[in-house]
């Protein structure tokens, strides 16, 4: 049997018990033949209530000391599954991103993976253990400092690894049942997805759906790795995650592969920008130097009497200060106006390799909407997909209304989040 690379999130190690269950679910991967290598999180909330602990004893905590202190939980995880392994009468040695060979670019709290080196991973695998690794972390090629990969970074490692090790599947363990139409924290009739293209789930990823991040699928789909996002409450198959070509899996034809919903982002409107060349450049440059991602842009018509237009933008929330600080330096070379920052927008996206060949997509999407009452605010596309903006307590409607309206609906209520966060 060939190599498999497991992921584990928080929900599923959040305890003793969910620990030792998921030592279990490992030494049977062990049991059928499996070379297995575990990437797990950090335990339930315990990154969240490191995050609040550092800022209770410093409002702006240096990077590398909040990376060295974020990766404690991981290393809390890998051990104690460890030794649960170990009581199952398994060998099984734990390792730090570092010591797995997980080398990162030196940008703190959000470095990049630029190479891995799993020689301590292999001869843990050939002298016939299981390697648990934390995920969440590396360390830098130039200082050799620990960092952190930011949000979704276990998934990322996880990933990695498995091209590293050229392994079958990267099986990420969550506390779903795969991945669904909708996310069924919102909509209780949102069906499971038996198996979705890479370029489907990019799309899901990238516009909200929490179960795989985007980071982690653009990995996956660069070196053809399959992922089967499964649920480790559950025996369930999941959903497969590859190439349409992947052997007998597959990939659904449908024409709508889900609705994905997004609360996490604000939107930055520059008021009164000259409407004349490199302008636009300008106001992106100051965004850009500063390592702030942005998503959907918008410029307005410009005004023919005054000769001024309105640009607008979303971007992480947490993002938000940092970039009006930015912008705020940039007011004597742009001569904007003014700045408005809104935090209390959503996101709404309709994904589906067959939107482009199926005309009446996107009008259904806006009747679906505005039966629902709901305003639109910006709105994205691509071949693929359909994004627009709302105010954020009308989300969950949009997204029950859409999910309704392309014909989504389970005939029961299908979606069951076991541990209920959706990771």
């Amino acid at each position: 049997m060939g190599l498999v690379v497991q992921k584990y999130g928080g929900s599923s190690v959040a305890d003793a018990e969910g620990i030792k269950r998921v030592a279990k679910r490992i030494v049977d991967a062990k049991k059928t033949g499996h070379q297995v290598v575990v990437v797990v999180s950090a335990m339930g909330d315990t990154t969240d209530e490191l995050i609040d602990l550092a800022g209770q004893v410093s409002p702006i905590p240096s990077g590398r000391e909040f990376d060295m202190l974020l990766t404690a939980g991981e290393r809390i995880s890998m051990a104690l599954l460890a030794m649960a392994i170990k009581n199952l009468g398994h060998e099984a040695q734990s390792f730090t991103g570092s010591q797995a060979g997980v080398i990162t670019d030196s940008v703190h709290n959000k470095a990049r993976i630029i190479d891995v080196t799993p020689g301590r991973i292999r001869t843990a695998l050939d002298e016939g253990n299981i390697a648990i690794v934390a995920g969440f972390q590396g360390v830098s090629h130039d200082k050799k400092d620990i960092t952190t990969l930011g949000r979704g970074g276990s998934d990322t490692t996880a990933v990695a690894l498995a091209a590293a090790l050229n392994a079958e599947v990267c099986e990420i363990y969550t506390d779903v049942d795969g991945v669904f139409t909708a996310d069924p924290r919102v909509v209780k009739k949102a069906r499971k997805i038996d198996s979705i293209s890479f370029e489907d789930m990019l799309e899901l990823a990238s516009s909200g759906s929490k179960v795989l991040l985007h980071r982690c699928v653009e990995y996956a789909r660069r070196y053809n790795i399959p992922i089967h996002v499964r649920s480790s409450f559950s025996g369930l198959q999941g959903t497969w995650v590859g190439n349409e070509a992947q052997g007998d899996r597959k990939v659904e034809q449908a024409i709508i592969s889900g609705v994905a919903h997004d609360t996490s982002e604000a939107k930055i409107t520059v008021v009164g920008v000259p409407d004349k060349p490199g302008e636009a450049a300008k106001i992106f440059r100051a965004i850009a130097d500063n390592q702030i991602n942005i998503d959907m842009v918008v410029q307005n018509v410009s005004a023919a009497s005054t000769g001024l237009t309105d640009i607008s933008f979303t971007l992480p929330k947490a993002e938000g200060r940092k970039a009006i600080d930015a912008l705020g330096r940039t007011k004597s070379l742009v001569d904007y106006d003014s700045l408005r920052y809104d935090d209390q927008i959503a996101k709404i996206s309709l994904v589906g390799a067959g939107m482009k060949t199926n005309p009446g997509v996107t009008a259904g999407f806006f009747e679906a909407l505005s039966d629902a009452g709901v305003n639109i605010e910006l709105i994205s596309t691509s071949e693929i997909r359909i994004s627009v903006v709302t105010r954020a307590d009308e989300v969950e409607q949009a997204v029950r209304a859409v999910h309704s309206a392309f014909g989504l609906d389970s005939e029961s209520d299908e979606a069951v989040v076991y541990g209920g966060t959706g990771r």
